[in-house]
C-alpha cells in the first residue's frame, strides 16, 4: 500500500485530547470500529495512543490533565520551528513551543490571530492520517471564525490557501494537492469527483471555514465520515455522548455530537445531489 503523504499546507493529523484516555478509546473504539496502540515516546509524561482502521493510522487520542476534552487538527509543515516564527510574524500566538514527538516527528501548538487553536506538523516516521473520508475516518476539518474575511487573509499567507465562496461554505483549496494526490494515492481523483458533480477545482479541496455563531468561540473543527447518520448517532447516544444537533445539507446529514468527557465532533453522512 502507497503511504499518504502531506505536502506542507495540508492539513495532515488528529487527535483528541481527553481526561481518561482508556474511556475515550472504549467510546470511539466502540462508535468507530477503531483500535489502539501505544505510541508514548520514552519518558514523556502522560500517554498517546494511535487509533487505527482497516490497518491504516486514523489519529491519536492524548491524555490531558485539567484542560477541556477537545479534537486538534494539524497541519503539515516542512520545519516546524521555521514555520511557527513566520506565523507568529502573521499574527499567530505560540501556544506551546515546537517538540520532537518521539520518532514520529515535531509538533508545534499556536492560535491564530482570533484565537482558534491548530498544530503544526513536520513529519518524520508519521507522515499523517493513512485512511480518511471512508466510514469511520477523517473525513476534514473546519474552521469556525468570527470574520471570514480576515482569516482568509491570514491563512493565504500563512499556508498558500485559496478561499473560494460556494455559497452554503467558504471551501478552502491548497493549489497542486489534487496533482500530488493524482500522482501518489489517489490517480482516479479527478475522474472520481466529476461523477458526483463536485465544484471545480475540489480535487485541491483541504478544509473549510464557515461562520461562526454570535455565541461560539473561534476553533477547528473535525468531521468524521459514516455510512448513516441515523445509525452512528443512535450509537453514539448508548455510548454515553450528546447528540447537539443534527442537519440535512445539499451534500451530506450531519450530527454534531459532543462525547462523554466532552469534545465535539460531527458525523457526516455523504449524500451527493444526483444531478
Amino acid at each position: 500500500m502507497t503511504q499518504r503523504t502531506y505536502p506542507a499546507g495540508v492539513p495532515s493529523w488528529i487527535d483528541t485530547e481527553q481526561p481518561d484516555v482508556d474511556a475515550a478509546a472504549e467510546f470511539y473504539g466502540g462508535l468507530f470500529g477503531w483500535t489502539f496502540e501505544d505510541a508514548t515516546p520514552p519518558g514523556v509524561p502522560g500517554r498517546y495512543l494511535i487509533a487505527r482502521l482497516d490497518g491504516g493510522d486514523i489519529g491519536g487520542l492524548a491524555g490531558t490533565s485539567g484542560a477541556a476534552a477537545s479534537w486538534n487538527t494539524y497541519i503539515a509543515v516542512d520545519d516546524a520551528d521555521a514555520a511557527a516564527r513566520r506565523l507568529e510574524s502573521l499574527g499567530a500566538s505560540v501556544t506551546s513551543a515546537p517538540v520532537d514527538a518521539g520518532e514520529g516527528g515535531r509538533a508545534a501548538a499556536l492560535a491564530d490571530p482570533d484565537g482558534a487553536g491548530f498544530r503544526l506538523w513536520q513529519a518524520r516516521r508519521r507522515p499523517g492520517t493513512q485512511v480518511v473520508n471512508s466510514p469511520g475516518a477523517w473525513n476534514f476539518s473546519d474552521l469556525h471564525t468570527p470574520d471570514v474575511g480576515a482569516a482568509t487573509a491570514f491563512y493565504r499567507e500563512a499556508f498558500n490557501w485559496e478561499v473560494d465562496d460556494l455559497g452554503y461554505g467558504w471551501l478552502v483549496r491548497r493549489p497542486g494537492y489534487g496533482d500530488h494526490l493524482a500522482a501518489t494515492v489517489d490517480p482516479d481523483i479527478r475522474e472520481r469527483q466529476a461523477a458526483v458533480f463536485t465544484p471545480s477545482g475540489f480535487e485541491d479541496a483541504v478544509a473549510w471555514i464557515a461562520a461562526a455563531t454570535p455565541r461560539e468561540r473561534p476553533h477547528w473543527h473535525v468531521t468524521f465520515a459514516v455510512a448513516d447518520r441515523d445509525q452512528t448517532a443512535a450509537l453514539a447516544g448508548r455510548l454515553g455522548a450528546t447528540i447537539l444537533d443534527q442537519d440535512d445539507e445539499q451534500w451530506s446529514r450531519t450530527a454534531l455530537i459532543r462525547d462523554p468527557q466532552g469534545a465535539a465532533f460531527t458525523a457526516s453522512q455523504f449524500t451527493p445531489p444526483s444531478g
